[in-house]
């Protein structure tokens, strides 16, 4: 699979139709921007792209926003690549006859369509909305006016997981007032946040209109960022745009009319627009259909052909993750560190790489991927015999590829569903509408895919790539020392490698130093990874100075893509700096600047650990594993040197989506797969460098997170991501996340570690109610479960005890004793106790009053109060908690040891 894919005959042109679709309502933006035109020149483009109405003697102009997409595009479109040109297949050219057929005209007459082409993009916009016929005609007809009654420029997004019901909580209720909105700002860390609706929305136009009028500013200077070399490669730029679009219309509501909901961004509707009207051309394209018979059939109000599978949806789900994460031969522990943050970001890649080969192979431009989120995605493609006969040579690529470097333990799984227009209907009247069934047979394609891995017998089946295999090693070199299984091809440091180790070692070390990653055809003698990745070289970069050199190589088509995967110094920074953005990288903590307090925490580690600790190198495990140890008052350090690994992810994920949107669309879909995943993708990585700079993201994305890092801080760093993530989800109790967290000492091996977690998680999933329910919402330390509220109020009662002990010594063999009585209070709570379970509490009085006896200058009245204070604090803790008091006992007790 290391041959390149040649560019797809119809890729530019896909690109072209894709784009129109894509600014549909490019002018939603701009008209709610109070974008300045003369009176003369707007009535004529209102005329020309907007429904007109009579109605008691008047008359009007509905949808005005698609008269200003015509406006806005002659704005930016100097930004754009060539569109006035000989060759802007499949539009006319500007001063051709049938110019009515432009691009612009394609974008701006969605609801007011005539030609093929100008239908194409308005089923589109329709199919992704799920509108039925009545539902769109009364639209086109509709109030601007929201459900909240608020009007197209003082209506802010509302957030899909406020509304969501789901899990435990599906029979709830559905909220009527919807209390969180969106923040109008670019795409940051701090704007992934809903804000209360309360004191940010108003209801003055002024106002809300310079909130449009700044983001619109912003946003055409960040067009200008895009690397005007760039330009002459569609693809590419398209998807540096994609990055621009989703920065700056992410929190704008794509739909006020109607007494809609505004839960849907303009990004997401625009994304799933352009995929839509894309397959559908090239559908008809690829099939040479009539186009004047393809357009009466689109304007036939009855839609003729809404039944026919026109569209397939192509499903990629990457499975052996923690195989691939945690291989390991006999070298791999002493460079685990730089091994986990290069093998997690390589899954990305992988991922990454492995849909972008579909889309070339295909011919389909970056926006008709709609969802991409830790190892999954979801392509749109015209439903064709030579789309299928090409996603079957692919998966066979695909899966050569994962059998030859990792031996069927990872691979990628392909899967895809026909489907028509009317299986995006969001059908009210309906017990269960025509996207959830299609939503429902989406998961069970996917789960079908996973259960015939590599599909050795069927049609995708690859060709025998194990002949021969032991004649492939070199009896100097032999196995490769770091995953212990493959042909090592030449020695780095002395240690004997393969290609794919020897990789994934350098991607560890690019990551410390490199923000920017580029997607070729041929090696750029770059910073290049030495295995091609299905066909692509991959090479990492810097900042604009480096960057900037490549434009030859974009112009020419040798640059498929340029993705910046930077983390923001600050919480406000817009995602977008001119390139494709990607949230595929990790948190990798590195050494400060103050060497000297650090070499304090490390001196019980060897020499070759403690000297040489250069600023802002990366730290190893055995660093982490000392970064929570602290000076008393002496300067002595304490603390124990362990790691914790935490493991966690989404709660009834696939309820969520299944069942949690009320109505489903094509659109929310998207965006909930967005959203969710921008929590533990953007928020997650980002806490970490300026919060928990000790811990290592060793995968953080889609709905999931796997962490290592210091015991303590890692313990902490649970409960910041839960408090987050339930301000994340605007408080709904019916969306939450289980984790596992296992201590460890970090000469363990990393494949244990993460069996550990992975033991924690599933038993923080099976906790269960009094009625037996999964009610899930957990997390498992130490061995024991408890609800995320329980462990918030022992770490209550943890940083109580402390205090406590600050004030009066509390001997340790007083708290060691504690544990035994815990344990007596939980059998008696879980009806397993002895008779003598039932004197823990006498026991605990007369073990307390001894040890404050022992404190010689205490007087009488002080020890009454201290029994009382003790009695509450840590009797009272066991009889609630019984055997799970011991989580807020360990911590303490595993701070203070020396």
């Amino acid at each position: 699979m290391d041959e390149p894919v040649a560019q797809h005959p119809l890729l530019d042109a896909s690109c072209r139709v894709a784009l129109a679709a894509y600014l549909h309502d490019l002018g939603k933006f701009a008209e709610r921007a109070r974008l300045e035109v003369p009176p003369d020149r707007l009535d004529t483009h209102l005329t020309q792209y907007c429904p007109y109405h009579e109605a008691g003697g008047r008359g009007w102009h509905s949808h005005r926003h698609a008269a200003y997409t015509a406006l806005a595009w002659d704005l930016i479109e100097r930004r754009f690549p060539e569109l006035v040109g000989r060759d802007i297949a499949p539009f006319a050219a500007w001063n051709a006859p049938d110019v009515d057929d432009s691009i612009v005209n394609a974008a701006s007459r969605h609801h007011k369509p005539e030609t093929y082409l100008q239908w194409l993009v308005a089923t589109a916009d329709r199919v992704a909305s799920g509108f039925e016929r009545e539902a769109f005609d009364e639209y086109n007809r509709s109030k601007d006016q929201t459900r909240e009654g608020r009007n197209h420029f003082t209506a802010r997004q509302l957030t899909l997981f406020e509304q969501v019901a789901a899990g435990t909580d599906r029979g709830r209720v559905r909220r009527q007032d919807l209390h969180y909105r969106y923040p109008l700002q670019p795409l940051s860390v701090q704007a992934i946040f809903p804000v209360a609706a309360a004191g940010y929305e108003t209801a003055d136009n002024t106002v809300a209109q310079r909130e449009y009028a700044r983001l619109w500013d912003a946003f055409r200077g960040a067009l200008d960022a895009i690397p005007a070399s760039h330009r002459g490669n569609w693809p590419l730029w398209l998807d540096h745009f994609d990055s621009a679009w989703a920065c700056y219309t992410q929190a704008i509501p794509s739909a006020t009319a109607f007494g809609t909901r505004p839960d849907v961004s303009l990004y997401d509707h625009s994304r799933t627009t352009a995929a839509l009207a894309t397959a559908l051309w090239r559908y008809h394209h690829d099939r040479d259909d009539d186009r004047a018979q393809v357009r009466a059939r689109l304007a036939d109000w009855h839609r003729p052909d809404w039944d026919e599978p026109k569209l397939l949806l192509i499903q990629g789900d990457l499975f052996g993750i923690q195989e691939f994460i945690f291989a390991s031969g006999g070298e791999t522990q002493k460079r685990a560190a730089r091994l986990l943050r290069g093998r997690s970001f390589y899954v990305s890649l992988l991922t990454e790489c492995a849909a972008l080969r579909i889309l070339d192979t295909l011919g389909l431009p970056p926006t008709s991927q709609v969802i991409n989120a830790a190892g999954k995605f979801l392509i749109v493609a015209p439903n064709t015999d030579e789309t299928v006969a090409a996603l079957q040579r692919v998966q066979r690529e695909l899966d050569a590829w994962f059998l030859e470097h990792c031996f069927g333990e990872s691979g990628i799984g392909l899967a895809w569903l026909p489907a028509c227009c009317n299986d995006f209907l969001r059908r009210k009247d309906a017990a269960e509408a025509p996207f959830q069934r299609l939503i429902k047979r989406l998961f069970e394609v996917l789960q079908q895919a996973k259960a015939r891995r590599f599909d050795l017998c069927g049609a995708c089946a690859p060709a025998p790539l194990f002949e021969g295999f032991l004649d492939r090693f070199d009896p100097e070199l032999g196995v490769c020392e770091i995953d212990g299984r493959a042909p090592a091809t030449r020695r780095e440091n002395g240690v004997a490698v393969s290609r794919l180790a020897a990789d994934q070692i350098a991607v560890g070390r690019h990551l410390a130093g490199k923000q920017r990653l580029l997607i070729t055809r041929d090696s750029l003698d770059h910073n290049t990874l030495e295995l091609p990745v299905f066909g692509y070289a991959v090479q990492f970069t810097g900042g604009d100075d480096q960057t900037g050199r490549f434009g030859m190589a974009a112009r020419n088509g040798n640059l498929r893509r340029a993705w910046d995967f930077s983390l923001p110094e600050r919480e406000d920074t817009p995602l977008f700096s001119g390139y494709a953005r990607r949230f595929i990288n990790g948190y990798v903590p590195r050494f400060g600047s103050q060497n000297e307090w650090e070499q304090g925490r490390y001196q019980r580690l060897p020499a070759e650990l403690r000297e040489g600790l250069e600023p802002q190198a990366p730290k190893t495990l055995e660093h982490l594993a000392c970064d929570d140890r602290e000076p008393d008052a002496a300067g002595n350090y304490r603390g124990i040197e362990a790691l914790v690994t935490l493991k966690g992810d989404v709660d009834n994920l696939g309820a969520i989506f299944e069942t949690g949107l009320e109505p489903p669309t094509f659109a929310k879909m998207a965006a909930l797969s967005r959203q969710m995943n921008a929590f533990f993708a953007i928020w997650l990585p980002w806490h970490c460098q300026q919060k928990r700079t000790s811990a290592y993201t060793v995968f953080a994305g889609g709905d999931d997170f796997f962490l290592i890092g210091p015991w303590r801080s890692t313990m902490q760093l649970a409960r910041e991501m839960r408090r987050e993530f339930a301000r994340y989800v605007a408080g709904n109790p019916g969306i939450h996340f289980s984790a596992g967290l296992a201590m460890t000492k970090p000469g363990l091996p990393i494949r244990q570690m993460g069996a550990l977690a992975d033991e924690a998680l599933e038993q923080a999933k099976a906790r269960q109610n009094q009625a037996g329910e999964y009610v899930k919402d957990a997390l498992t330390c130490f061995g024991y479960t408890v609800s995320w509220d329980d462990w918030e109020t022992l770490w209550g009662l943890h940083d109580e005890l402390a205090a406590a002990s600050g004030e009066i010594a509390l001997s340790t063999s007083y708290l060691y004793g504690l544990h035994g009585l815990a344990d007596m209070a939980g059998r008696l709570q879980r009806g397993e106790g002895r008779i003598e379970d039932a004197l823990w509490n006498s026991r605990f009085v007369y073990r307390t009053r001894r040890m404050l006896e022992q404190h010689r200058g205490m007087s009488p009245a002080a020890r009454n109060l201290w029994q009382q204070r003790l009695g509450t604090l840590l009797g009272g803790g066991i009889q609630r908690f019984g055997s799970t008091f011991k989580l807020a006992l360990f911590p303490y007790l595993y701070q203070h040891r020396y």
